[in-house]
């Protein structure tokens, strides 16, 4: 582990450099990035400024679960955006054997390799929408709160990296999966709005089937001091949804047969 964690830090000090060899470039893509991400909640502000809203929740409340979206977005994006493109973009090539000639294992090669600093923009826009937004809705907050936030903040980490994980594994079976990461992104929508205002069966499916609940709507919950049903069951599913991930990563890779998949 202390291998890994030396690798990251100089492929993440290398990554930033060529990111910001034309700097203007790298400023003006992280903004980019960054007003995407905050689209949704200007939304939001719009819809409740207009006199509507979702039932139960005050406008910054439903602000504070998307900048927890957004959070997570971020930083996951910096780590794992780029996997699920250069696996597939690999296997289309017939140029996966450059990695499984490294002296590390294919997987953490390709997640040290692919660091993307510009989705740091999106992290730290995150982080400051949800300082300004906790500032007006959280009253009270308490150790056991933020231990929970952060717990199940992890927790949605896993599951966005799960889900990517499992993108990636279908390239060696299916080369034609670019519209995957679009569906993926809708999967994951569901985790910035609050869970009540969905169908029980959706509720269901996104809490334990494919837990991006996770995402925002619980990690925020738990901040606010509102206790939500399921949430420590998600965050165990969560876990496992990233073991899984991971070994049908792992597992696919055998299917692996040169150029063409």
């Amino acid at each position: 582990m202390r291998r890994y964690l030396a690798a990251y830090r100089v492929c993440l000090r290398i990554a930033v450099r060529q990111a910001t060899t034309y700097r203007a470039s790298f400023v003006l893509s992280s903004l980019i990035a960054l007003a995407a991400n905050l689209a949704f909640p200007l939304v939001t502000v719009l819809i409740y400024g207009s006199g509507a809203g979702f039932p139960g929740w005050t406008a910054d409340e439903v602000l504070l679960i998307q900048a927890v979206f957004t959070l997570s977005t971020g930083l996951s994006g910096m780590v794992l955006g780029a996997v699920v493109w250069v696996t597939t973009l690999r296997v289309r090539e017939g140029t996966l054997e450059v990695v499984l000639l490294k002296p590390l294992r294919p997987l953490p090669f390709i997640v040290l390799t692919t660091v993307q600093p510009e989705s740091a923009g999106v992290g730290l826009g995150g982080a400051v929408l949800m300082g300004w937004a906790a500032s007006r809705s959280v009253h009270g907050l308490t150790a056991a709160g933020v231990l929970a936030f952060l717990g199940l903040f992890v927790a949605g980490l896993c599951v966005m990296a799960g889900v990517a994980l499992i993108m990636a594994a279908t390239s060696f079976r299916w080369v034609g999966n670019a519209r995957l990461p679009e569906i993926a992104d809708s999967v994951h929508a569901f985790g910035r709005h609050p869970l009540r205002v969905f169908p029980g069966a959706v509720q269901g499916a996104v809490t334990f089937v494919v837990p991006v609940a996770m995402v925002g709507f619980y990690p925020a919950s738990a901040l606010l001091g509102r206790e939500a049903a399921g949430m420590w069951p998600a965050a165990a599913m969560c876990v496992a949804f990233l073991a899984g991930g991971v070994w049908l990563y792992h597992r696919q890779i055998r299917n692996y047969q040169g150029v063409g998949g």
